[in-house]
């Protein structure tokens, strides 16, 4: 007899089902596992023989074989634990095989049979109940599956605990869905005093999801900025929220199965490497880009990050996602983040200050902005300045607006730019103008005759790429979404324009 338990690998955040093949055979003893597994598979083998020995068992003196099919696909995690022990315990005659043939399964089996949380269980769950089957896991991951939709979730405890469910001796309690968590409570924007123009371009960036530079001597408010975005942004819907879960179910960055309408705030630091900015290592995972999906990445000390990491970041920004190469496989990942970056204009900090700036001044200042390519600068939107502001004088400035009012407006904005680009494109999942390309920007975005004026001069004068002037087109047509306006017009060309000319001439 050959036992048969459903399983699932991971390639990205897709799931490809993994059939379970245990089958107990005349020989000399042995336990092999075969099917192209990692390391972490290849030890559930010590793993299960404990957890089912702890359990008073003892396996038969035969050939035990385990094949995890298809046998050319490579098999990583130690999320097989479960299902190879369960499907050994049918094999045993323990447990009937129709008592598991409408589950998958998933977990870590420890030595005394306690099952143990893994990630990715999320998408396993969203994955069979595709298939019309439950699923079996831990019972830390209980309040996790439930989220995939209407499927039936056994969440033990222990081994024991499941062969004593499925006998029906003790029946294993029901796991309860988890509230969504509580809202985090970010910078309020009141807090940031002065710095007129640097709050009106957060609004911009936030409102339209575009790409910001805030450019700034040390202690001037950059920072403080970037913290109060997120509590300005419009909370996560339905869709996204899953598929921002799924993300942080495959990184094991899914807290007690609790999911969260916030936008995620990635703000890595600037010694992150390659692999941990955009994914990959031994067992492919998503970096930072990532989990950054459908929110912000937020790079503080832009020139500091290592070139490659930042050049890496060109591709994903681009198409909204980033793939991986391995040796047999490519990875791919979702990353529709928005990047916000900050950075001094030259190494000390204090170009434009005469009695603190270093003797290269200005030299200084172009060796260390030469740092970010062109290329990557083209892709930035908003481009400002945060002069440094006088302490005390700042201190007597009257509060800014708070979090709530500009979060108000913002998504108000966004509200419009859903609502118009579900009329005219109602099969293209566009929500926000910094998605907007080819004709779905034209159609939306064409300024009038005078605003069309004002950008051919540009385009002339600065030698604008198809990039740059695409993106002064979204970056108006989300000015004028802040002013409730239909038609883009002069003047939101040029303030657009203006953010994008202010550090390089692109």
């Amino acid at each position: 007899m050959t036992a048969h338990v459903t399983t699932f690998t991971f390639e990205g955040v897709e799931t490809t089902p993994v059939d379970v093949q245990v089958q107990l055979t005349s020989g000399l003893p042995a336990f092999v596992l075969v099917g192209l597994p990692d390391k972490a598979v290849s030890e559930s083998r010590e793993r299960v023989r404990a957890a089912i020995g702890a359990l008073g068992l003892s396996l038969p003196a035969k050939r035990i074989v385990v094949n995890l099919a298809p046998a050319d696909l490579v098999k990583e995690g130690s999320h097989y634990d479960l299902p190879i022990a369960i499907g050994l315990l049918v094999a045993m005659g323990v447990i009937p095989q129709d008592a598991v043939a409408e589950f998958a399964a998933l977990g870590e089996v420890s030595l005394d049979g306690r099952l143990l949380p893994v990630a990715g269980v999320l998408p396993a769950a969203i994955g069979a109940n595709a298939m019309g089957k439950g699923l079996i896991c831990p019972a830390a991951n209980g309040p996790e599956a439930l989220w995939a939709g209407e499927l039936t979730v056994l969440a033990p405890e222990s081994l024991l605990a499941l062969i004593n469910h499925v006998k029906g001796t003790q029946l294993i309690p029901e796991p309860k869905r988890q509230e969504l968590s509580s809202p985090i409570r970010y910078t309020d924007m009141k807090q940031v005093r002065g710095q007129h123009v640097a709050r009106r371009a957060l609004e911009i960036a936030a409102s339209g999801g575009h790409n910001m530079l805030m450019v700034g001597p040390p202690g001037s408010g950059k920072s403080l900025l970037a913290s109060c975005l997120p509590g300005i942004l419009p909370p996560l819907d339905a869709r996204e929220m899953l598929d921002v879960s799924i993300v942080a179910s495959i990184a094991g960055k899914l807290v007690d199965g609790a999911l969260s309408r916030e936008r995620p705030f990635r703000d890595p630091h600037h010694s992150a490497s390659l692999a941990a900015m955009v994914g990959g290592g031994r067992r492919a995972v998503p970096g930072e880009i990532s989990l950054a999906h459908q929110g912000v990445l937020f790079l503080d000390e832009l020139p500091e990050f290592p070139r490659g990491v930042l050049e890496s970041l060109r591709q994903p920004i681009e198409t909204g996602r980033v793939s991986v190469a391995r040796v047999q496989s490519h990875v791919t990942f979702p990353a529709e983040f928005q990047l916000v970056t900050a950075m001094n204009p030259c190494r000390c900090g204090y170009l434009a200050d005469v009695a603190r700036a270093c003797g290269r001044a200005p030299k200084c200042a172009v060796d260390y902005q030469s740092r970010i390519s062109g290329p990557l600068l083209d892709r930035i939107d908003l481009s400002v300045d945060v002069p440094q502001q006088d302490s005390f004088e700042a201190m007597q400035l009257p509060a800014g607006e708070s979090t709530e009012a500009v979060a108000a407006r913002v998504a108000s904005a966004r509200e419009r730019q859903k609502q118009r680009l579900a009329r005219l494109f109602p099969k293209e999942p566009i929500r926000i103008n910094a998605r907007l390309d080819g004709d779905a920007l034209h159609a939306v975005a064409t300024p009038d005759a005078e605003g069309m004026n004002i950008l051919k001069s540009a385009a002339e004068k600065f030698g604008l790429s198809m990039r740059s002037y695409s993106r002064v087109l979204k970056v108006a047509r989300t000015i004028a979404d802040m002013e409730e306006s239909e038609d883009v017009r002069a003047p939101h060309i040029s303030e657009a324009l203006a953010y994008r000319m202010m550090h390089y001439g692109k």
